[in-house]
């Protein structure tokens, strides 16, 4: 069973009219300004790849957006996608932790059947406050409810590229300790966050709930990320995302077994660790 645990969806008058949306939105238009290179996508589009590519289910949600109202139009309409497609579709909600809205927000839609909070990006600097100062409360949140909360981390080196934030490492680990007990799964192979694990001391325990996704990893690493990681962390740890509608599933399985993966390793990451972690959907 395959399961895609980081996609995207929007609703369809921002697929048709993208350009609508830039004002007040400038991560959204540096993102998504180009229409070959970024593309949008309904939930009917996300279940056309899902069933082309033999996709069992998959986790969706939107983008942190500044403006309140997008996130709680981007927030329903996941919803919505959820209660369309049940058992193929399961939501998490997507907020921007610099607003004063977040909690409420997600209090409503994990109220509504969300099962997570995602993909929480900060993509730009903070206007004030530190980097666990704004992401404490949603992580608080979701341990009250005790489900996931999944995090945008990106590389802390190398090129620059649309969508490539600057989250200071050590807090990201600091917030992550800070809450022991708390489940993160962190996108795009936490940055590298998990290689750190080869420290004798404390990172492997505080890592402990953390797991890692593969989204756009095609992009951004050699396959051979594949074998380092099993050996790090285990396969156990590592959850495939695609980042839809950015890569289809053929890159990463093709990578997967460039890397050397065993069928039980493969089989794991493609969708074994997602169900174990979320008890979804029922097999």
């Amino acid at each position: 069973m395959i399961i895609d645990i980081h996609t995207h969806i929007f609703p369809p008058e921002i697929c048709r009219d993208r350009e609508r949306f830039f004002p007040g939105e400038p991560t959204f238009e540096l993102l998504y300004r180009d229409k070959k290179r970024s593309p949008l996508s309904t939930d009917e589009g996300l279940m056309e790849a899902m069933d082309r590519d033999g996709i069992r289910a998959s986790v969706t949600f939107g983008f942190p957006w500044r403006q309140p109202d997008l996130i709680r139009r981007s927030n329903d309409y996941v919803l919505e996608a959820m209660t369309r497609y049940p058992n193929r579709l399961l939501g998490l909600v997507c907020l921007n932790p610099e607003l004063p809205e977040a909690i409420e927000e997600g209090e409503r839609c994990l109220k509504a059947g969300m099962k997570g909070l995602g993909e929480i990006a900060l993509y730009t600097p903070l206007t004030g406050g530190s980097w666990i100062d704004r992401m404490g409360p949603l992580v608080e949140l979701a341990a009250r409810w005790t489900v996931p909360v999944l995090l945008h981390i990106n590389e802390p080196v190398g090129h620059p590229y649309p969508g490539k934030g600057r989250q200071p490492f050590w807090e990201v680990y600091e917030l992550i300790k800070t809450f022991p007990t708390a489940l993160f799964i962190l996108a795009h192979w936490g940055g590298g966050l998990w290689w750190y694990q080869l420290l004798k001391r404390e990172v492997r325990q505080v890592l402990e709930h953390t797991y890692f996704d593969t989204a756009a990893s095609p992009f951004l690493y050699h396959p051979q990320i594949y074998d380092y990681a099993v050996k790090i962390i285990g396969s156990e740890k590592i959850l495939y995302g695609s980042d839809f509608p950015l890569l289809p599933l053929g890159r990463y399985i093709q990578e997967m077994e460039q890397a050397g993966l065993t069928p039980d390793q493969q089989a794991a990451i493609l969708g074994k660790n997602t169900q174990r972690l979320l008890g979804w959907p029922s097999i």
